[in-house]
């Protein structure tokens, strides 16, 4: 490893870790290890991992194996597990994956969304699942009055887009992660729409980009909502988006901020193969596979494992360590600051710490030319982990973190290391749009997602 974060000497990234432990075990007796990850509609995701033989290096196998199974979870989401080839590692990951095990957040969560009991399974070849891809279309569709909707955590956008032209555009500020009352959600979204809709002769087509998972159009868990009581959710929240649509009489499609992104970048790009990362309050990634599609993801990186080291930063929310959220979003920014000895006023908010950070970015400190060099570290050995399970042609930075100065050095930084320790990688394109670029593109992109029957 030729690169050391400044501010953080333990960092010891996932892929230099199941590089070596691949190299290591080719060089012994060894088996595979089969894992299946199973979501809607039998749709799954197929991984094979050779493992030790040796029963001493059970526990070995069972480390990497662990982190696998958790950054497969949350890239492509699902609710069953199938495990072929080792018993000991099927029996530690049962264990973990229950309701009071390990991973009982993830348990929970992967239950909302699939509404389904989560289950790990062992199986023998024969009983092995044969693979079964999903690749949804999403968006590219111009023609007509188009609605675009973006929903935010402090404002709310809305575009009325017509002919593949914004002709009106608008950014609210709102609150929706402090409104406990479903209603308020609803009447935020309907006026925007009501006021698009009222900028263009008809509407044709609504579609919705917003942070959280959706299936069917229908918001199975979104932060957004986070204050609704759980009795108001199902019947209210869920339908929400389909609701408005019914009432303003027009086809609707929602998709994931970032699948959106990723969509927008590659209209823009006129290309495939995008990955999009949004480095914000959290990490937000979407992504368009090579024919243009999406394959039918998750996509929940903030929850994948980058770092190996289990002295690693804990992620509040999930309760685990060394997750992406922690490495590319505005806690990473303040996590190198207090490394390097920086003081915040304690009252300040984690916003307000991270344009404290750009301001001193903006003078020419050291210090924070040198958190955003280990973002850029940390961003260099994550892109090759990733490439594990999305194939990379563009790698799209956004979000508040990679604002100013400080998003150039990440980007030169990232392309060091990928040039350095993964020469293979070294063509992968990583750019930043512009302000403007980004938020008419994400407009158009948002709009563009239903098709007109």
């Amino acid at each position: 490893m030729k690169f050391i974060p400044n501010f953080d000497k333990g960092f010891r990234p996932m892929s230099v870790v199941l590089s070596d432990f691949r190299k290591a075990v080719s060089e012994k007796e060894h088996k595979d290890l089969k894992i299946c990850v199973e979501r809607n509609n039998g749709y799954n995701y197929i991984y094979t991992l050779p493992i030790y033989s040796a029963e001493e290096k059970k526990e070995e196998n069972y480390n990497i194996a662990e982190r696998i199974i958790k950054s497969i979870l949350w890239v492509v989401g699902g609710y069953k597990i199938y495990i072929c080839g080792d018993k000991y590692v099927y029996d530690k990951i049962k264990a973990d994956y229950t309701n009071e095990g390990k991973r009982a957040f993830d348990v929970d969560f992967m239950q909302t969304v699939y509404e389904r009991p989560f289950e790990v399974i062992l199986t023998d070849e024969n009983t092995f699942p044969k693979q079964k891809n999903c690749e949804v279309k999403i968006g590219g569709h111009l023609d007509g009055c188009r609605i675009g909707f973006d929903a935010g955590g402090s404002d709310r956008k809305v575009s009325a887009v017509v002919d593949g032209k914004v002709v009106y555009s608008e950014e609210v500020l709102w609150h929706p992660k402090v409104n406990s009352d479903y209603r308020y959600h609803y009447n935020g979204i309907m006026t925007a729409m009501k006021t698009a809709a009222s900028k263009m002769p008809r509407v044709d087509a609504i579609g919705v980009s917003s942070a959280g998972v959706y299936i069917d159009n229908k918001i199975m868990v979104a932060s957004l909502f986070l204050k609704v009581p759980k009795e108001d959710y199902k019947a209210h929240v869920q339908p929400m988006y389909i609701d408005i649509a019914k009432e303003i009489g027009a086809p609707l499609e929602v998709a994931n901020d970032g699948d959106v992104t990723a969509l927008a970048g590659a209209m823009d790009l006129k290309d495939n193969c995008v990955l999009g990362i949004a480095m914000g309050t959290s990490e937000a990634v979407g992504y368009i596979n090579d024919k243009g599609l999406l394959n039918g993801w998750l996509s929940e990186v903030a929850f994948v494992p980058v770092d190996f080291n289990r002295d690693a930063m804990v992620d509040e929310w999930s309760g685990d360590y060394g997750c992406g959220v922690k490495y590319f979003s505005q806690d990473s920014v303040i996590k190198l600051a207090v490394n390097a000895g920086y003081k915040f006023d304690e009252n300040a908010s984690p916003a307000e710490k991270l344009k404290e950070i750009q301001n001193l970015m903006a003078k020419g400190d050291e210090m924070a030319k040198k958190i955003y060099e280990d973002i850029g570290i940390y961003l260099g050995y994550a892109i090759p982990y990733y490439a594990e399970f999305y194939k990379i042609k563009h790698l799209l930075l956004l979000g508040r973190v990679t604002s100013g100065e400080g998003g150039a050095i990440i980007v030169k930084k990232a392309k060091e290391v990928l040039a350095s320790e993964f020469e293979w990688l070294k063509d992968i394109n990583i750019t930043m749009p512009d302000e403007k670029n980004k938020r008419v593109g994400q407009s158009i992109a948002a709009a563009s997602l239903p098709e007109i029957k």
